[in-house]
């Protein structure tokens, strides 16, 4: 512990720091003396493996599990020897190409990463997607397929796992030119390949009108009213068993709301509006 001079006390009292959130405390009353200050000192990492006596060495990033090495491989530059040595000149090739194995996973994990930001997608499903993608790669069956296909197929089973499905035209336009087709092909093979893997079918979860809905509203920037009413007629639909595409029923469900209301939207009809339509009651 430390002192301070405490403004409530009117007296140097004791403060501690409260390391997660970053506040200097006074033990007398309680008074945040400093909020959120910055821990400056260093972060250091010790391994199991070192002695006591060792001083601890300052790393990168935190190690990722997926990767074999654990993302703590060690690039061996090229020699910088003249260019008629041409031994050690390819010696150096040979070490840069071998010294990271996991190269083409990184990359891999890198694409996840920007599709997902891109979607504004939280980490677990980014985290979810790498996994899929491992596994996958692991059966060392995707050589000469589409790798932008690969890696879309890969977020979208893995919204579809977490429960935040996006729609296929969604994920396509943050798969640097892969087409629904392309994904749609490369989501049919990887769950074919892991469902052979596990010898069970692969939990996908269930989509629903109202897991599209408000992020379709939002885009329509429509106010909480219309929302509120849209979110109603999914649910009536649903009452009705109306077996058409979640996707088709949430735009139908939007589509009559909005031509009901002074704020109209020119929407596509969808596959799904005809049949709701003629099944809704009053």
């Amino acid at each position: 512990m430390t002192e301070a001079f405490c403004p409530d006390c009117k007296k140097p009292t004791e403060v501690v720091l409260d390391h997660a959130a970053g506040d200097t405390v006074c033990v007398e009353c309680g008074l945040v003396l400093e909020a959120h200050s910055i821990d400056e000192t260093s972060e250091w990492r010790t391994f199991a493996n070192e002695s006591g006596d060792n001083d601890p060495v300052r790393v990168g990033g935190p190690s990722n599990p997926l990767l074999n090495d654990g993302g703590l491989s060690t690039v061996i530059s090229k020699p910088n020897g003249s260019s008629g040595d041409l031994l050690t000149s390819t010696l150096g090739r040979w070490q840069n190409r071998g010294s990271n194995p996991d190269r083409s996973l990184i990359m891999a994990f890198r694409t996840i990463a920007t599709m997902a930001e891109r979607l504004g997608l939280v980490a677990t499903i980014k985290d979810r997607a790498n996994e899929i993608y491992k596994k996958v790669e692991d059966l060392k069956s995707i050589r000469g397929r589409n790798q932008d296909a690969i890696l879309a197929a890969c977020l979208y089973i893995a919204c579809r796992q977490e429960d935040k499905p996006r729609t296929v035209k969604e994920i396509c336009s943050v798969a640097n030119g892969a087409s629904k087709k392309e994904i749609g092909r490369a989501k049919e093979f990887i769950v074919k390949q892991l469902e052979e893997e596990m010898g069970k079918s692969m939990e996908m979860g269930t989509i629903h009108a109202g897991d599209f809905l408000r992020r379709f509203c939002s885009h329509l920037n429509m106010n909480n009213q219309a929302v509120k009413a849209a979110t109603e007629a999914v649910k009536r639909s649903e009452e009705l068993d109306v077996r058409r595409s979640p996707i088709s029923i949430a735009a139908a469900a939007i589509y009559i709301i909005s031509q009901l209301s002074d704020d109209k939207k020119l929407l596509r009809v969808c596959h799904g509006f005809r049949y709701f339509t003629s099944n809704r009651s009053g």
